[in-house]
């Protein structure tokens, strides 16, 4: 059983504009709940597993994935997620620049639950944020990893 039932959104992103943007757009459409950055998979794999100063982030969650970046790309994150068993059933959205055929077989395969390219997303950006707000207001989430 979930005891706290707001989502928290793991946003990995590298780029601080676009960052301050995927925020911007969830103030603007009065979107509250609790937004993690990670700066590339690595942070992101730590904030889900937990640290020594940090425990695991607490379900229900979702994930909202550049491709491009530092350390640890998007595919690479997802390949880890996929073959933990605590982490395997993780929703996971790619948002990102990259609109290449490979990437987008490589991140369905690896399951992801969409595939948004933030050029396409554009000015409609804010109505995105509410697709996801609405997303996960209906969506049942898996159960809790413990």
């Amino acid at each position: 059983m979930i005891g706290d039932k707001t989502v928290k959104i793991l946003l990995v992103e590298d780029d601080e504009v676009d960052a301050e943007g995927i925020e911007r757009a969830f103030r603007k459409a009065k979107i509250a709940n609790p937004v993690i950055r990670a700066r590339d998979g690595v942070e992101a794999l730590e904030r889900l597993r937990g640290s020594s100063e940090e425990p695991p982030l607490a379900q229900p969650f979702l994930v909202l994935l550049d491709l491009n970046m530092p350390r640890m790309d998007g595919l690479s994150f997802l390949d880890n997620i996929r073959k933990d068993p605590a982490l395997q059933n993780t929703i996971v959205f790619v948002l990102t620049t990259s609109s290449a055929e490979k990437d987008k077989v490589a991140a369905y395969k690896s399951f992801v639950a969409g595939y948004i390219v933030k050029s396409r997303a554009g000015v409609d950006f804010v109505e995105l944020i509410g697709l996801l707000d609405y997303y996960w207001r209906v969506v049942e989430f898996p159960p809790d990893r413990n």
